[in-house]
């Protein structure tokens, strides 16, 4: 009979430490978020808010029907490109990892090259603008992200160290084409590199707010952090209008650090809690993706 392993007690400490230094920044952002401005300026943050507030929320709230708008265009731009994101990027790491493809050598290269070396931002402008024309549209949102020279080369190092070559090698014997292949054993096998790099593909896309500067003048096309941002900026114009043509003694009129605050929680929310129900999915990939020896 064999007795259960107890797990090292420093471990647990270490972790719990950890875990906890993650948290108390989130939780002195939202107490921030519900504090008074004034006191905030006057003492500094705090754990715990001097004076409660909803000025900042308030303030927020008076665009509500842009920031329900804002929210649904990051959540469609979101889930469709980390989609075909993960599809271009997972078909092109699998192409460079065959070792019969013929150009696998110049592809390689090419996305090296790629990651050293930018354009500039004029001619990424002109063509999204010029040649494919998607400015004021979803896809100037989508297409800028589809795709990154770092992310192909972690899939490709999965797929050429994770995936035996001889279980390609028996599908293709018992008749699957590379189409076949491809979906039917490779992406099924690559769960935990599909989960990291989705994960970051999803994060990259909801923080996105420079796309919608340079290529959306439609505010019904804003996406959430582009509107936020557009927001903090029109409160900081204002306070400094404000602060013209008052005394250094008069009240604030906008709340801008707990606006700040209540901006960051605002743009979270969906993340801390879409990621609980999509962590389990993570967790399993990591396991159900391994290839048994």
């Amino acid at each position: 009979m064999t007795t259960k392993k107890r797990t090292n007690p420093v471990i647990i400490a270490v972790l719990s430490f950890f875990s906890l230094a993650c948290l108390i920044p989130f939780w002195l952002v939202m107490m921030v978020s519900f504090s008074d401005e004034n006191e905030v300026l006057r003492s500094g943050y705090a754990f715990w808010p001097r004076k409660f507030s909803l000025v900042a929320y308030q303030y927020l709230l008076q665009d509500s029907e842009k920031i329900v708008r804002a929210y649904g265009v990051s959540i469609f731009v979101t889930i469709v490109g980390v989609f075909i994101s993960l599809f271009v990027t997972s078909a092109m790491a699998y192409t460079m990892s065959r070792q019969d493809f013929p150009l696998k050598g110049s592809l390689s290269i090419y996305i090296l090259v790629t990651m050293l070396f930018s354009g500039g931002l004029l001619p990424w402008y002109l063509v999204y603008t010029r040649l494919l024309h998607v400015q004021d549209t979803l896809l100037a949102l989508i297409i800028p992200g589809l795709i990154g020279g770092f992310n192909v080369i972690i899939m490709r190092t999965f797929f050429t160290t994770s995936i035996p070559p001889s279980l390609i090698d028996s599908a293709q014997m018992d008749g699957a084409g590379e189409f076949r292949t491809y979906f039917s054993i490779i992406l099924p096998l690559s769960l935990p590199v599909m989960a990291t790099i989705g994960l970051f593909t999803t994060v990259s896309y909801w923080n996105d707010w420079f796309t919608s500067l340079v290529f959306i003048q439609n505010e019904k096309l804003y996406s959430l952090q582009y509107l936020l941002n557009k927001t903090l900026m029109n409160a900081s114009f204002l306070q400094s209008i404000a602060s013209k043509s008052y005394s250094s003694t008069a009240q604030v009129t906008q709340p801008l650090e707990s606006i700040r605050m209540a901006m960051a929680m605002v743009a979270i929310a969906p993340l801390v809690l879409v990621f609980p129900f999509l962590q389990k999915y993570f967790v399993k990939g990591l396991t159900v993706g391994a290839v048994k020896g």
